[in-house]
């Protein structure tokens, strides 16, 4: 395997531990928490994170994007606690999709669904990571507005700080 493909397996799993993280720290009892009638619901948002890394290295797998193809195990848990756990195991299974990649397949054009066409390059940094870490920060929005508390991401989060600062006035 490429260094390229090992260096972006490496960050990705990393963020895929943060992801899971704040997965866990949902609220169970606001699953269909929604700030407004048309968002996403907080259930529906977490397990859109799974279905980023889903469809997209199923695509790239399939050599082709196309509407109504699913990637298998994608289907939604109804629970807050089965997030987590389903989030890890698709993610899991997207990884070993792209670990199937050779250096050469990185500069390969595919159309995405969006009708643009993007190398697997592009796919893997664009749609998978940074796609992953955007609805990561709505998701973690959504959590404080459900009355959650979200983990430590790239720092110490507000309940965190506030120790900290008291640890360091006493």
């Amino acid at each position: 395997m490429s260094d390229e493909l090992l260096n972006f397996i490496k960050f990705w799993n990393y963020e895929a531990k943060k992801t899971a993280d704040l997965l866990r720290s949902l609220p169970a009892d606001r699953y269909d928490f929604r700030p407004d009638a048309q968002a996403r619901s907080l259930g529906e948002l977490a397990w859109h994170l799974a279905e980023v890394d889903a469809y997209t290295t199923w695509g790239i797998e399939q050599g082709a994007f196309q509407i109504g193809s699913r990637p298998p195990g994608i289907e939604r848990p109804r629970s807050i606690e089965a997030l987590a756990p389903g989030y890890e195991q698709i993610h899991a299974q997207a990884v070993e999709r792209v670990r199937k990649l050779t250096a050469g397949d990185l500069d390969r054009k595919l159309r995405h669904f969006t009708g643009d066409e993007a190398s697997i390059r592009e796919l893997l940094w664009g749609a998978v990571l940074f796609h992953l870490i955007h609805h990561r920060g709505q998701l973690s929005i959504l959590t404080r507005l459900a009355g959650g508390t979200v983990p430590s991401i790239y720092g110490p989060n507000r309940e965190q700080m506030t120790a900290l600062r008291s640890r360091a006035q006493a």
